[in-house]
């Protein structure tokens, strides 16, 4: 027999190499489905191909065109999250909702990144940091094996770590965080790190995030990674409490990073001039793109409930209860360069 590796995706061979790992997938989409219609939400789906993609300063889209009945041509593009989407349905009312939503992320590919993936979201009205965390672990307790294995990691779900990005940085990096603030050059001398040329602080705090901290996290125990600095709030609001930092977590598991989540940012003054900042950085990176999503803004300044959302990748998680190594094993027909 001839290695399935060198095969198509299509061909019997490679699909039976796969097939273990695809079963396993299909049983956990079912168990999540009945995990989350249990709780009472409702299973939704949001259009792909929208006006604007996310707002993300590194995440590339793939551009498409719509073409009118009467000859008009629409840009639009493949979303990278249902996040836009799925909150205007909060803001209608259809709360709380979950969605299987497939997403596309251009450039990526690698042994956990693939290009067109599955994105497992909920967001839940009324709900907090804690609560989202405990619902989160009653999922995975309740959907996966007690003790997994994967990527020659082995994770035990009878507990779970929390720990703030300013207790993971003073741990693994040897600084405080917060107290630094956004020192790019102060940053570097307390973490024993050379500044490169035209690193900014956000530049260095991912590199150390990535170097330092993350290849400690999700090992024995999953790890929630929680409470990040304001300037990395992305969509999530500050902390009443400490306005230095968000209400937002990661979660690890086998050494991957699984979710990322946020108590939902519902100002829309706030969040506009989020996103304008954001655009000015990716433009002067990247270049002109798409147009702001004044629709979103408009349905945040009618008014959207206080919630809590997750977006939790679900080729991972099959990774992650199947045991594979590569997220071409959890495809049903994936590209060649992620077998």
């Amino acid at each position: 027999m001839s290695n399935p590796a060198s095969q198509p995706t299509w061909h019997p061979e490679s699909l039976a190499a796969r097939l273990p790992f695809l079963q396993r997938r299909s049983a956990l989409t079912g168990s999540v489905r009945r995990f989350f219609e249990a709780r009472g939400y409702l299973e939704v789906e949001t259009p792909y191909a929208v006006a604007a993609p996310g707002e993300e300063v590194h995440l590339r889209a793939f551009a498409t065109v719509r073409e009118h009945p009467d000859g008009a041509r629409e840009p639009l593009w493949l979303h990278t999250s249902p996040e836009f989407a799925m909150k205007r349905l909060l803001v209608a009312g259809a709360g709380p909702i979950f969605q299987f939503a497939r997403v596309w992320r251009n450039g990526e590919g690698s042994a956990l990144h693939a290009p067109e993936f599955t994105m497992l979201e909920w967001y839940q009205p009324g709900v907090g940091l804690d609560g989202l965390i405990a619902e989160t672990t009653d999922l995975l307790r309740s959907t996966l094996p007690a003790v997994v294995r994967c990527r020659g990691i082995t994770t035990d779900l009878s507990r779970f770590e929390r720990l703030t990005v300013a207790e993971a940085f003073s741990r693994y990096v040897g600084v405080d965080l917060l107290a630094i603030g956004q020192d790019a050059a102060g940053l570097a001398a307390g973490a024993g790190a050379t500044l490169r040329q035209a690193e900014t602080w956000e530049d260095l705090f991912f590199r150390l995030l990535l170097e330092r901290i993350e290849p400690a996290l999700g090992r024995q125990h999953p790890t929630f990674l929680t409470h990040w600095p304001a300037a990395q709030a992305a969509l999530a609001r500050r902390d009443p409490a400490n306005p230095r930092v968000a209400e937002r977590f990661e979660l690890f598991i086998c050494g991957i990073e699984l979710a990322n989540a946020f108590v939902e940012l519902t100002d829309p003054v706030e969040q506009r001039a989020r996103f304008l900042a954001d655009r000015r950085r990716r433009h002067a990176l990247y270049g002109a793109d798409w147009a702001p999503d004044e629709d979103f803004l408009a349905a945040l300044a009618f008014g959207m409930p206080a919630s809590a959302g997750i977006a939790l990748g679900f080729d991972r998680m099959a990774m992650i209860a199947s045991g594979a190594d590569r997220i071409g094993q959890v495809l049903w027909l994936p590209p060649a360069d992620l077998m």
